[in-house]
């Protein structure tokens, strides 16, 4: 592509925009601070998470050993499906809108290969993130602050860690938001098979900063097998139950729309971005909003309005 090409495509991407980009943007952004006040972690870790796991396990996930390399795997796998909607993992369902826009780029017919790709665009850059995470994981052993007992300022040292991650993914979410509404310049633009790619090795970062516990039993057992390989056969094994639902619920979609809900949303180019960009932009304030700002509060840093479901 020359100069002149270049400029133009550029051009004509700017010159496509949602209606008011700027109040979708703001009220998005809103929807994700009110999600992080009211968001009931007791409910989600505990009453959604633990019963899923038990009921798959078919014992009490927390308090029962796991026995071996098998049970890991398949611990790692439910534990990861059982906190699809912890704080941990809920953005990741900001990846449909995404998933859906470089789904629409394939000019081949069939539900199947609507949703074959975007899923697999997505997994691969989710796997390749957790997997070399659990891969040094394994090697860095007890000294990761991810495993420590420790505190500091108050605050364990892991949720720190949480803090930090969790608020660098947030911030990339909703700067890739804004991005999509063309608020701000988007590397993306052309190459939505990258932007989900990209969204996918986000998603597989959320385990460089998960507090859930069920994660950080499946963490202390790779350590403790002193095989690295088994870290990341582990973490992947994580980050896959962890998009089950976000990619039963996109299949659901395409397969029963016959590909036409695909379609829909890639023919009205606006529409595309108010939707991409919103769900980025909801889902990753809402990440900095409670990871950045309610936690912290928590711990006495810093104010934030409590719900009396969520009084510790």
């Amino acid at each position: 592509m020359d100069v002149t090409q270049s400029n133009h495509a550029v051009a004509e991407s700017q010159a496509v925009r949602p209606s008011r980009p700027g109040r979708i943007a703001a009220f998005s952004a809103l929807a994700g601070t009110l999600l992080a006040i009211v968001w009931s972690y007791e409910f989600v870790d505990h009453v959604i998470g633990d019963t899923v796991a038990n009921g798959l396990l078919g014992h009490d996930a927390k308090a029962t050993a796991i026995g071996g390399t098998v049970a890991g795997l398949l611990f790692a796998f439910v534990s990861g499906l059982a906190g699809t909607f912890t704080a941990c993992n809920i953005a990741m369902a900001a990846s449909i809108g995404p998933m859906s826009q470089a789904s629409a780029t394939d000019r081949t017919r069939g539900a199947l290969r609507h949703l074959l790709r975007p899923v697999g665009w997505l997994t691969l850059g989710m796997v390749i993130v957790a997997g070399v995470y659990g891969f040094i994981g394994v090697l860095v052993g007890d000294r990761m602050p991810q495993l420590s007992s420790a505190t500091s300022g108050g605050m364990p040292v892991r949720l720190w860690q949480s803090a930090v991650v969790f608020g660098a993914v947030g911030l990339v979410f909703v700067y890739l938001g804004l991005a999509a509404l063309n608020i701000l310049p988007d590397p993306f633009a052309r190459r939505p098979v990258a932007r989900v790619v990209v969204l996918g090795a986000l998603v597989g970062a959320f385990l460089i900063g998960r507090p859930y516990p069920l994660f950080n039993k499946l963490f202390h057992w790779a350590v403790d097998s002193g095989n690295p390989l088994y870290g990341a056969g582990a973490f992947i094994l994580q980050s896959l139950g962890n998009i089950v639902v976000v990619t039963a619920l996109f299949a659901l979609i395409v397969v029963l729309s016959r590909g036409r809900f695909i379609d829909w949303f890639a023919s009205n180019p606006a529409r595309t971005m108010a939707i991409t960009g919103a769900l980025l932009v909801a889902l990753g304030t809402f990440t900095v909003v409670y990871w950045d700002v309610r936690l912290p509060a928590m711990f006495g840093h810093g104010w934030f309005p409590t719900m009396p479901w969520n009084a510790r």
